[in-house]
């Protein structure tokens, strides 16, 4: 079903660095193909000089928007634009917008109000309203740096020399977050709670499989933005819930505040 669905990838090349295109159109790979590819910024900027060759090796259009005043207004105005003509011209099951930029949340708003799938990267300072506003968003801190800094090409291993300093300088993924901290995530916890008390049944359990899906409808939490690789594990590794596996083989979950809970979930 991913395979069929057509996403455009936008990216606010002021605001990412080029060091993680491919993690991010590896990421996306899951969710659909993405046929259209666009980088938006100043070209002639220095700042964007490290940017120039991944456009080649990743078929990225480059968009050329000049800086007429000081500030990043004008890329970021080009882009809006672009988005829009796409969601009125080009049949589109989602978008992905690169960025760090909180004035692209009207945008995110705008494309969801039109059934599209809004995904979202960028770094940890990323203001929450344009977090908040995508159905899924991935700090690039969180992505491996590796890949994306020296892209796979179709040549012999003697033609590319080992860079032992690009290794070093590599960003690890997220570590797992300890309990004692997400617990005090008050956003967290009130996302997660409130899912499995939607999806809980009389007996005071609810599938994990409908909780995750239920997290999933009300924000876009990932799991590796906080050291962990699904949802479940996050679940788990705020010690607030009870996760058991029924004679089913459903993995089952209770919130342990909930003291009128069976003991054990109700089989179907």
């Amino acid at each position: 079903m991913a395979a069929g669905r057509r996403i455009a990838l936008l990216i606010d090349a002021d605001n990412v660095s080029y060091t993680r295109i491919a993690a991010i159109l590896a990421e996306l790979s899951a969710r659909g193909t993405v046929n259209i590819r666009r980088a938006y910024g100043d070209w002639g900027s220095p700042q964007l000089a490290g940017w120039k060759a991944q456009l080649h090796e990743f078929a990225l259009r480059p968009i050329q928007q000049f800086s007429y005043t000081t500030g990043k207004n004008a890329t970021d105005i080009a882009l809006v634009i672009d988005a829009m003509e796409l969601l009125y011209t080009q049949k589109l099951d989602g978008f992905c917008i690169a960025s760090s930029d909180a004035d692209f949340t009207p945008l995110v708003m705008q494309l969801k109000a039109n059934g599209h799938d809004v995904y979202g990267f960028g770094e940890r300072k990323t203001p929450s309203a344009f977090v908040n506003a995508c159905t899924t968003f991935l700090y690039l801190e969180t992505m491996a740096e590796a890949d994306a800094a020296v892209p796979a090409k179709m040549t012999s291993v003697s033609a590319v020399p080992p860079k032992p300093k690009t290794v070093k300088t590599a960003v690890e993924p997220a570590k797992p977050s300890k309990p004692k901290v997400l617990a005090s995530d008050t956003k967290l916890v009130t996302i997660l709670r409130g899912a499995v008390e939607a999806t809980q049944r009389d007996d005071g359990w609810a599938t994990l499989a409908s909780a995750g899906s239920a997290v999933k409808r009300q924000a876009p939490i990932d799991p590796r933005n906080y050291g962990h690789k699904n949802l479940p594990a996050l679940f788990d590794a705020t010690g607030l819930f009870e996760i058991v596996k029924g004679k089913d083989d459903q993995a089952y979950i209770a919130d342990k505040r909930n003291k009128t809970r069976k003991s054990v979930p109700d089989q179907p």
